[in-house]
Formats: C-alpha cells, structure tokens, sequence
C-alpha cells in the first residue's frame, strides 16, 4: 500500500448507480472529520463518480482510481473499479447491467475483507430486483454476506443514537413470520445482541427488551399463544443465566411510552416491527448493522431511492453515520485486541 497504514481502511460497495448510492457517499466523504478519520475505499466504477460528481455540482469531491486494494493511498479517497466498462448511468432507472455492478462491488469488497486489507465495509443501497436471479439468488446484503463468510447466524441491528433493534426473522414474508419465531431462534439472537453490545458497543452488562409477536404481547392468551409459550420461556432462561433479559412487551405501547430509551437493545420478532419505530424516529441517522459475522458490515437505514436519484436532494445523514460507525466499531475492535 501507498504511504504506511495510520487509518482504519473502510470499504463502501457503490450500491445501484441509479439510485442514491453514489450521491451519498460523495456527500458523506466530504466531511472532512471522516477524510482524517479513515482510509475509504469506494468499489465501484470511477466513470459512474465523475458523472454525479459534474451533474451534482460536486467539484470539491476528488478521488483517485487504484487497480486493488494493496495500491490504496491512505490520504487520497480511492475507488477500485469492479467492472471493465461501467454501465451508462441513468438516474431513477432500474437496469440489469446496475444490479450486476453492485453484486460485482460486493463480491470484490469480500475478497478484500477476506483477505484482510479492509478493516470493515459500508454498503451503500442496491436493489435487490435487478440482481436476483435463478443463477444469483439475493434477498438482500445480510443473507448474502451471512452465507459469503459461512455464518450460521447473523441478526439485522437497527443502530442510532436512541435506540437499537435487533430482528428476530429478517426479510421474510409476514404469512411465515409465526412460524419462525420459534425458542432456538429468539434464543440464538439474543446470543447474538448481548455479544454485539458487548464487543461492538462496548456495553458490559447490556439490558434487553423483548417485543412480543401479536397485539397487546397476546393478552394472556386471548390474541395468541407465542408470547406464553414460546417468548416467555426464552426470557425466563435468560435471566436465570443472570442476563438483563425483560418482556415481552406489546410493541405498539412500548414504543409510545419511549421505553427504548430504558433499554441497551430491543429485540423485535418481525421486520416492520422493529423498522417502522425506527425509521420514524431515527430515519436521517440510523444505521444497519450486521451483527454475527467475523467482520464489521454497516450500511444507511434507506433504500436506493429511485425517485430522488440524480436531483441532489438526498440526505446524507445516514450514510455518514454508517461510516462513523464502523470506524468506530473497528476502534472498538482494536481496544479488546488490546486487553
């Protein structure tokens, strides 16, 4: 590498070029606090850069374009280009050849990782329709990367300044949820946050509201039977092995009362259970995290946003508060190495 390592060296797949991916990492790197603070390497293209870099008016946003990872400058903001040809940028447009890109960046930003010479990856939004295909199944960037580093479990970590939810089951259709929530699988995610809080956040004895699966956490048994015979057991265990373990909670109460600022992590049993709540609250700053996996994977809480791409109108907030985060966890890291 080019001039001696001082940074943390963090990865940023370009996402679909045709939505915000671009714009909000050009945005987020010209903070200057975040060009001292760390080495980005943008996979991608630099062809796809140079267009929202004239059609946004971004003429601060420099960057040079090295042939791998080992030729990075650690002053300089790199971008390693995944493709031979970048496909034509087409603003708000969903295409085949952008999908391909952004799997193509992923699949780079892997090997790297696997290799070492990044220290954590921030993804930027992709779509998920024009990757997957019988030959490429994807659902999305935490199933892919959870299978990428042969992980048997993982856990979706909506992160901010007020609050953390972790998800039970992830991108699964709301017919299948119930039968997923079962005892191993509450069980094998609260593992997973208490481990994260401890080691990512630096929490030492983390607290953790459990949500319950149906209206009113199943009212004794009148709206359901999950919460009496499946979550309250898992709960009960927790908290005989001495975890600060609670619940579970009616979800629509909890979040109305602003009991997640009580807690170090909320577990949610479904996507929009613990995602609605959050992105209400937390929309412009929070951050997904990917807990389980040997390496550091954040990404922004919003998707590629087709409607917005290319109008300069699209907020940068939380992408920056991605690559925040994962410096930080990567400093996090070093600390416990230390000890």
């Amino acid at each position: 590498m080019n001039i001696k390592k001082n940074k943390p060296v963090i990865g940023i797949s370009i996402g679909d070029i045709n939505g915000i991916g671009a714009e909000v990492t050009m945005k987020a790197l010209l903070d200057n606090r975040l060009q001292k603070m760390i080495t980005p390497v943008i996979y991608g293209h630099g062809k796809a850069l140079t267009y929202y870099r004239r059609a946004l008016d971004m003429n601060d946003f420099n960057f040079i374009q090295v042939k791998s990872i080992e030729d990075v400058h650690h002053r300089k903001i790199n971008v390693i280009n995944v493709v031979q040809d970048s496909p034509e940028v087409m603003p708000g447009v969903e295409t085949r050849d952008a999908g391909s890109m952004a799997l193509a960046a992923i699949d780079q930003a892997i090997i790297d990782l696997k290799s070492g010479h990044l220290d954590a990856l921030v993804t930027a939004p992709l779509n998920k329709n024009n990757i997957n295909s019988t030959e490429t199944p994807f659902v999305g960037h935490t199933e892919y990367l959870t299978e990428a580093f042969d992980t048997k479990e993982s856990m979706m970590f909506m992160v901010s300044e007020d609050m953390r939810i972790g998800l039970v089951t992830g991108h699964l259709p709301l017919r299948e949820v119930a039968d997923a929530v079962t005892g191993p699988a509450i069980k094998a995610k609260l593992k997973i946050m208490i481990r994260s809080l401890k080691e990512n956040f630096g929490v030492l004895k983390p607290k953790i509201a459990v949500l319950g699966l149906n209206p009113h956490a199943g009212e004794d048994g009148l709206l359901g039977s999950e919460e009496m015979e499946t979550i309250q057991p898992v709960v009960k265990s927790f908290k005989e092995e001495g975890d600060l373990v609670f619940g579970p909670y009616p979800s629509d109460g909890f979040f109305g009362m602003i009991h997640q600022k009580k807690f170090d992590g909320v577990l949610a049993m479904y996507h929009d259970q613990g995602l609605i709540p959050f992105k209400t609250i937390c929309f412009d700053s929070g951050v997904n995290f990917t807990a389980g996996l040997p390496i550091i994977r954040t990404s922004p809480d919003h998707g590629t946003a087709y409607n917005i791409a290319g109008k300069n109108n699209a907020n940068p907030g939380s992408m920056r508060s991605a690559i925040f985060l994962a410096h930080d966890m990567v400093k996090q890291k070093e600390n416990l190495t230390a000890t």
